[in-house]
């Protein structure tokens, strides 16, 4: 089975990613699903988001959870009992999840895809990002904050924030792996420490 990476953020936090490369029935195989979520996968019409769907179970098996643990509200947030904190993402053939017993968590995993400029007018003022002239460098940098803002919508875990009205990251050097963000909404503002790793083609993010 193929847990890809693990990242200690501190002693309560850490982040596991999975690159899937296993058949759906070897991924079924030491996974015991409630009834609801076997009739979710059952109703899935794609092989490959059955198989996200399983492997996100067995990244929960690394924290001792089984599917049981997960409980979904009514906006789509997955939560856990006795003040935990979980995020899930799935992106094409890697997943990931971020547990902490200390503090809310958001994560995504993006494809690096040129589609990207096509929509960066949506979620950040793109004028700032008129200086990048290398086209790679551009790419990289727009599914990090959108990475970003999407771990923080996750956090929030309600439908009402805008991407690019509601959800702020401040500036960051590639080199340094991490910068912050601010969800700013109804009044108030909350900050939150964000970190992003790329490999493969793919750009994880994830806030605490």
């Amino acid at each position: 089975m193929a847990l890809y990476k693990t990242l200690t953020i501190s002693s309560k936090t850490k982040v596991f990613i999975w690159k899937i490369e296993e058949t759906i029935e070897e991924l079924q195989q030491g996974v015991t699903l409630t009834e609801n979520n076997s009739a979710r996968l059952n109703s899935m019409k794609s092989d490959l988001h059955q198989k996200g769907f399983l492997s996100i179970r067995h990244l929960l098996k690394e924290i001792d959870l089984t599917d049981a643990d997960l409980i979904y509200d009514e906006f789509g947030k997955p939560h856990l009992n006795n003040n935990r904190f979980i995020s899930i993402t799935h992106s094409f053939n890697f997943t990931a999840i971020i547990y902490s017993t200390e503090t809310e968590v958001g994560i995504d995993i993006e494809k690096q895809r040129d589609k990207i400029l096509k929509i960066a007018h949506k979620f950040t003022p793109i004028e700032e990002y008129k200086t990048i002239a290398n086209h790679d460098a551009l790419i990289s940098k727009l599914t990090i904050v959108w990475g970003a803002k999407e771990s923080l919508y996750k956090i929030y875990g309600k439908k009402k924030l805008l991407f690019l009205h509601h959800i702020y990251v401040a500036d960051f050097k590639f080199e340094e792996a991490k910068t912050t963000g601010e969800i700013r909404f109804d009044g108030e503002t909350t900050s939150y420490a964000v970190e992003f790793l790329e490999f493969e083609g793919f750009t994880c993010v994830f806030a605490y």
